[in-house]
């Protein structure tokens, strides 16, 4: 290899790891082949950023407060304080189906399909995930009242992430 190509392919990686960087990649893989027997295959990866692990720790933060209430609001505050800490394991809790980013309206400007306090029946549309631009209404599996919504118009969502709470 010439010397002229070991620069180009450094300053293909170099491209690359800005690549990698301003879209918020983890992994960028390519294969750039020369010649029959001439390839740079070149993989680029970074750690995710350990936000995600400070979010259990403000939820701890948001529930503290509801802790110090008086004597009398003690049973209901140690019950709010359960389901902050783990949403998933309300009896009544709808998990998302896929990863994807939740719209909580058919569109910009349209009034929200949920809201807390609302009424609603089995199978009408609680918000839309969309998954590889794929807009998936994601259905009530049973009628009840809206108690809490988990998550925000524009949020992304993993599998089995709670969404909402019904009861």
């Amino acid at each position: 290899m010439t010397k002229n190509t070991h620069d180009a392919d450094v300053a293909f990686i170099r491209a690359l790891a800005e690549l990698l960087n301003e879209n918020d990649l983890t992994e960028l893989q390519v294969k750039r082949d020369y010649a029959e027997d001439d390839s740079l295959n070149v993989r680029v990866s970074r750690k995710p950023p350990q936000q995600i692990m400070a979010a259990p720790q403000m939820q701890a933060t948001v529930a503290a407060p509801a802790a110090a209430a008086p004597a009398a609001a003690a049973a209901p505050a140690a019950a709010a304080t359960e389901e902050a800490a783990d949403p998933a394991s309300h009896p009544g809790a709808v998990t998302s189906p896929m990863v994807g980013t939740v719209y909580m309206q058919a569109e910009p400007g349209a009034p929200a399909f949920i809201s807390v306090g609302a009424t609603i029946s089995e199978g009408d549309t609680l918000l839309i995930v969309e998954a590889m631009k794929t807009m998936n209404h994601i259905p009530a599996p049973r009628s009840g009242t809206i108690k809490r919504i988990l998550v925000g118009d524009g949020d992304a969502v993993e599998f089995g992430a709670p969404l909402v709470i019904i009861e």
